[in-house]
Protein backbone atom coordinates (compact mmCIF):
# COMPACT_ATOMS: atom_id res chain seq x y z
CA UNK A 1 0.00 0.00 0.00
CA UNK A 2 1.32 3.46 -0.85
CA UNK A 3 0.53 6.00 1.83
CA UNK A 4 1.89 9.19 0.34
CA UNK A 5 3.41 10.12 -2.94
CA UNK A 6 5.55 13.20 -3.44
CA UNK A 7 5.89 13.52 -7.18
CA UNK A 8 8.06 10.50 -7.96
CA UNK A 9 8.86 9.75 -4.30
CA UNK A 10 6.84 6.77 -3.09
CA UNK A 11 6.59 5.54 0.44
CA UNK A 12 5.28 1.99 0.47
CA UNK A 13 4.11 0.34 3.66
CA UNK A 14 3.79 -3.41 4.02
CA UNK A 15 2.15 -4.84 7.08
CA UNK A 16 3.88 -7.81 8.68
CA UNK A 17 2.85 -10.01 11.62
CA UNK A 18 5.56 -8.41 13.76
CA UNK A 19 5.20 -4.78 12.63
CA UNK A 20 5.58 -2.76 9.44
CA UNK A 21 8.04 -2.57 6.59
CA UNK A 22 8.39 0.89 5.05
CA UNK A 23 10.14 1.15 1.71
CA UNK A 24 11.38 4.60 0.73
CA UNK A 25 12.69 5.32 -2.75
CA UNK A 26 14.33 8.48 -4.00
CA UNK A 27 15.96 11.43 -2.35
CA UNK A 28 15.40 12.39 1.29
CA UNK A 29 15.93 16.13 1.51
CA UNK A 30 14.22 19.34 2.56
CA UNK A 31 11.70 18.98 -0.28
CA UNK A 32 10.60 15.39 0.36
CA UNK A 33 10.94 15.01 4.13
CA UNK A 34 7.53 16.52 5.07
CA UNK A 35 5.60 13.88 3.11
CA UNK A 36 7.84 11.07 4.33
CA UNK A 37 7.55 12.22 7.94
CA UNK A 38 3.75 12.45 7.75
CA UNK A 39 3.46 8.98 6.20
CA UNK A 40 5.71 7.43 8.83
CA UNK A 41 3.89 9.15 11.69
CA UNK A 42 0.74 7.40 10.45
CA UNK A 43 2.54 4.05 10.42
CA UNK A 44 4.02 4.51 13.89
CA UNK A 45 0.58 5.34 15.27
CA UNK A 46 -0.96 2.15 13.80
CA UNK A 47 0.12 -0.06 16.64
CA UNK A 48 2.88 -2.16 18.13
CA UNK A 49 5.69 -4.06 16.50
CA UNK A 50 8.92 -3.42 14.74
CA UNK A 51 9.28 -0.70 12.15
CA UNK A 52 11.73 -1.62 9.41
CA UNK A 53 12.83 1.29 7.24
CA UNK A 54 14.11 0.03 3.88
CA UNK A 55 16.56 2.55 2.44
CA UNK A 56 18.20 0.55 -0.34
CA UNK A 57 16.65 2.74 -3.04
CA UNK A 58 16.82 5.97 -1.02
CA UNK A 59 19.48 8.66 -0.99
CA UNK A 60 19.99 11.01 1.93
CA UNK A 61 20.41 14.35 0.20
CA UNK A 62 20.99 16.72 3.10
CA UNK A 63 20.92 17.04 6.88
CA UNK A 64 17.12 17.19 6.82
CA UNK A 65 16.99 13.68 5.36
CA UNK A 66 19.22 12.31 8.09
CA UNK A 67 17.38 14.32 10.73
CA UNK A 68 14.01 12.83 9.83
CA UNK A 69 15.36 9.33 10.39
CA UNK A 70 16.61 10.33 13.86
CA UNK A 71 13.26 11.98 14.59
CA UNK A 72 11.39 8.86 13.52
CA UNK A 73 13.62 6.71 15.71
CA UNK A 74 12.74 8.85 18.73
CA UNK A 75 9.05 8.92 17.86
CA UNK A 76 8.98 5.13 17.46
CA UNK A 77 10.63 4.69 20.88
CA UNK A 78 7.99 6.89 22.51
CA UNK A 79 5.37 4.57 21.02
CA UNK A 80 7.20 1.47 22.31
CA UNK A 81 8.33 0.51 18.81
CA UNK A 82 11.79 -0.20 17.49
CA UNK A 83 13.09 1.32 14.25
CA UNK A 84 15.49 -0.74 12.16
CA UNK A 85 17.38 0.35 9.05
CA UNK A 86 17.28 -2.26 6.29
CA UNK A 87 19.36 -2.41 3.14
CA UNK A 88 21.03 0.96 3.56
CA UNK A 89 23.43 1.94 0.81
CA UNK A 90 27.13 2.16 1.54
CA UNK A 91 26.86 5.96 1.41
CA UNK A 92 24.01 6.02 3.93
CA UNK A 93 25.91 3.67 6.22
CA UNK A 94 28.97 5.96 6.06
CA UNK A 95 26.82 9.01 6.85
CA UNK A 96 25.25 7.28 9.85
CA UNK A 97 28.66 6.19 11.15
CA UNK A 98 30.27 9.55 10.41
CA UNK A 99 27.64 11.34 12.48
CA UNK A 100 28.01 8.66 15.18
CA UNK A 101 24.35 7.82 14.81
CA UNK A 102 25.20 4.13 14.51
CA UNK A 103 24.84 4.07 18.30
CA UNK A 104 21.08 4.60 18.02
CA UNK A 105 20.17 3.74 14.41
CA UNK A 106 20.58 0.00 14.22
CA UNK A 107 20.81 -1.91 10.94
CA UNK A 108 18.51 -4.92 10.74
CA UNK A 109 19.98 -8.32 10.03
CA UNK A 110 17.91 -11.25 8.96
CA UNK A 111 15.28 -12.25 6.49
CA UNK A 112 13.62 -8.87 5.85
CA UNK A 113 15.20 -7.53 2.68
CA UNK A 114 13.65 -5.50 -0.09
CA UNK A 115 13.93 -8.42 -2.52
CA UNK A 116 11.89 -10.71 -0.27
CA UNK A 117 9.30 -8.03 0.38
CA UNK A 118 8.71 -7.01 -3.20
CA UNK A 119 9.00 -10.42 -4.84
Amino acid sequence: MTLKRHRSHPVRVLEAPDGHDVIIEGRLDVHTVPDIRDALHEVIARGPGELRLHLGQAEIGDATGLGVIVHLHRRARREQRRLWLVGSSERTTRLVRGCRLDRILVPAHGEHTVSTLTA
